[in-house]
């Protein structure tokens, strides 16, 4: 994260301007609707207000409002609409004109480019204003949460009865933790939401990943839906009215469920209420790998470790995705890693007195220090910042990230994992060898990418919350020798970088079909949903 004073004053408003293609074909999805006064927030150059001048919306309305808190920005775009009375430039923060005029004024259209303001760089005004707003509509207000989204929730409770809200947004909208409560809260105040997405980035230059948010009060409810395109060409044939909209569940989940259509999201539900599946979490702790501060410092080769003799103060690390070579952690394994020169050791310094040290031990401290390997949050909190806490051996691991497929593996040789990992504890009684086979099927591997986000550049991103979410089937009965050939096959394909559908179809067939009697066409459309979205995020790589 960049320091305020390394920030663009760009950055610092949070002003990436709307291109003006986007801004056309957003007020263009109005120019035939009934609408006599609309608010742009947050104008910037004016672009929308020369959208709706082009689109010819503009001499159908009665007023157009527009806030700008840049005093040169408010005064160019009001010099350029000198001339049109019904355009009224309000140089003023959005947060003190919503104070001032709810409850007196509503909009018909409220439409723009929400400044996207970390909460570090708002000023304490600002942090004020936006908390009283999240907070008095029943959201939690925290130093995570950015500026649009408050603009959001602001601009809702100023629109009309069956007022429109057409926002360019982060897709963050769709999966971050911190909008929770603003979809929970959209859900419950607007009848029709609208999710366009596209596969080419709308703004290159910042390589933010965007959406464009369009909701709709109403009396009726219709729900929401995603439409994906390719680039903005796809607007010409867009058609608001038109069906296609899936039941809106009230409840703070990631939207990213709504990309799978209505009879994919019925299986789902019902996959949920299955008695032969349960969560990941059933089985046992999920965790966060190893917080060490410093990775770098506290993950060493084989060479460091012999250099400073820390062989004694250190566990065996699976520190990376490219470390974990097949569905089993081994010894093999690890010794492949530190023979190839990879981060093979953590570094796990006694809690015992810094004098009864061994000079090596010592000497790897001091060095640290020397390259302020200690100054970071984390370490420097500590009472002594080279001993990491909470380090325990898990029983497996679960990737955080993942590219083609996500991977949980278990742990054959006592190693432990940075936060680049997830760690799993199983409770007493559970058979270990049981959960690792259940978890390479289509179902598990829908509800991965379903209960995850894409980070990305194609990744996936999958959290210890959303990890205890997945769904595996229940195996309770197996031959254990049977299970053992099922396994040895699995671990074969991962290690060779065989095509993983191949694993899936194996457990699919032999695990979900034979074993547990779930019907072959629910493994068909889940493998579908896996693929779908799967190709969806790889497409942003």
């Amino acid at each position: 994260m960049r320091l305020k004073k390394d920030s663009s004053e760009q950055k610092l408003r949070g002003a990436y301007y709307t291109p003006q293609k986007l801004a056309n074909a957003m007020v263009y999805l109005f120019a035939s609707e009934n609408i006599d006064s609309v608010l742009e927030p947050s104008c910037g150059d004016g672009v929308f207000l020369d959208s709706l001048k082009e689109t010819g919306l503009l001499n159908k309305v009665s007023s157009v409002e527009a806030v700008e808190i840049e005093a040169p920005e408010a005064q160019k775009v009001s010099g350029r609409y000198k001339d049109t009375p019904k355009i009224k430039v309000i140089n003023q923060d959005f947060f003190d004109f919503y104070k001032e005029f709810l409850g007196k004024k509503t909009y018909d259209l409220i439409l723009g480019n929400p400044p996207y303001i970390r909460y570090q760089y708002l000023t304490e005004n600002q942090r004020e204003c936006q908390a009283q707003i999240l907070t008095s509509h029943g959201m939690k207000s925290n130093k995570l949460i950015n500026a649009w989204v408050a603009f959001m929730v602001a601009s809702v409770q100023m629109l009309s009865k069956r007022g429109k809200i057409a926002f360019v947004i982060p897709a963050e909208i769709l999966q971050v933790a911190y909008a929770e409560d603003l979809r929970l809260y959209l859900a419950n105040h607007l009848a029709k939401i609208t999710l366009i997405t596209f596969e080419q980035l709308v703004f290159p230059d910042i390589e933010q990943e965007v959406v464009v948010f369009i909701g709709e009060k109403g009396d009726a409810e219709k729900g929401i839906r995603i439409i994906e395109m390719n680039d903005l060409s796809g607007f010409d044939a867009l058609d608001l009215a038109s069906n296609g909209f899936q039941p809106v569940q009230h409840v703070k989940e990631k939207w990213t469920k709504y990309f799978i259509n209505g009879d994919e999201m019925k299986l789902i539900q019902k996959l949920r209420g299955d008695n032969r599946f349960a969560k990941f979490s059933e089985y046992g702790l999920i965790n966060v790998g190893i917080t060490t501060g410093n990775n770098g410092y506290f993950s060493v080769t084989e060479e460091v470790a012999n250099h400073y003799h820390l062989e004694k103060a250190t566990l065996p690390l699976i520190g990376r995705s490219s470390h974990a070579h097949g569905i089993y952690f081994t010894e093999a394994d690890w010794n492949l890693n530190k023979a190839a020169g990879k981060t093979a050791r953590l570094v796990r310094f006694p809690d015992t007195p810094y004098e009864d040290y061994p000079q090596g031990y010592k000497d790897y401290i001091m060095a640290g220090e020397a390259k302020s390997e200690h100054v970071g949050y984390k370490c420097s909190i500590r009472d002594r910042w080279y001993i990491v806490p909470s380090v325990w051996v898990p029983d497996a691991f679960f990737l955080r990230r993942n590219n083609l497929y996500p991977k949980f593996v278990l742990n054959r040789c006592g190693a432990v994992s940075t936060d680049t990992m997830h760690r799993m504890k199983f409770k007493n009684g559970v058979d270990p060898e049981n959960v690792l086979l259940a978890y390479y099927n289509s179902v598990s591997f829908a509800f991965t990418e379903i209960c995850g986000r894409s980070y990305g550049g194609g990744v996936l991103e999958i959290l210890p919350g959303e990890m205890g979410n997945i769904l595996i089937p229940k195996i309770r009965c197996i031959d254990s020798v049977f299970r053992s050939e099922l396994l040895q096959e699995i671990d074969h394909i991962v290690r060779n970088d065989d095509n993983i559908e191949k694993a899936l179809d194996l457990v699919d067939q032999e695990v979900l079909i034979k074993l547990l009697g779930i019907d072959q066409n629910i493994c068909f459309q889940c493998r579908g949903i896996w693929k779908k979205m799967q190709k969806r995020r790889l497409g942003r790589g």
